[in-house]
C-alpha cells in the first residue's frame, strides 16, 4: 500500500516535470529523497497507514528545515501539501 502511495507521490512529481520552473524541479527533486526515504521506513515498520506515511513525510521534511533558505521552505511546503492533498 505504502510502495503504491510512494509510487503515485513520485509519478506526480515526474509529470510536472515538463511545464516546472526551476523552483517547482527543485522541490519535486528534494521532496523525491524526503518521500522515498518515509515510504522505505515505512514499510521496513510494516505500517500500512496512509496518515502515517504522510505524518512521516511532514516529520522529515521538518526535521531538515534547516538545510533550506526560508524561501525554499515555502516553495517545498506548498508542492508538499499539493501532492498531499492527492493521496
Amino acid at each position: 500500500m505504502i510502495i503504491e502511495l510512494e509510487e503515485q507521490l513520485l509519478e506526480a512529481i515526474d509529470l510536472t516535470v515538463a511545464t516546472a520552473s526551476d523552483d517547482e524541479l527543485f522541490a519535486g527533486g528534494y521532496l523525491r529523497g524526503h518521500i522515498s526515504l518515509s515510504a522505505a521506513d515505512c514499510e521496513a515498520e510494516g505500517i500500512q497507514e496512509v496518515a502515517i506515511f504522510k505524518q512521516r513525510i511532514q516529520a522529515s521534511l521538518d526535521a531538515a528545515r534547516n538545510e533550506l533558505t526560508p524561501a525554499d521552505q515555502v516553495i517545498v511546503a506548498d508542492m508538499w501539501q499539493s501532492l498531499a492533498a492527492q493521496i
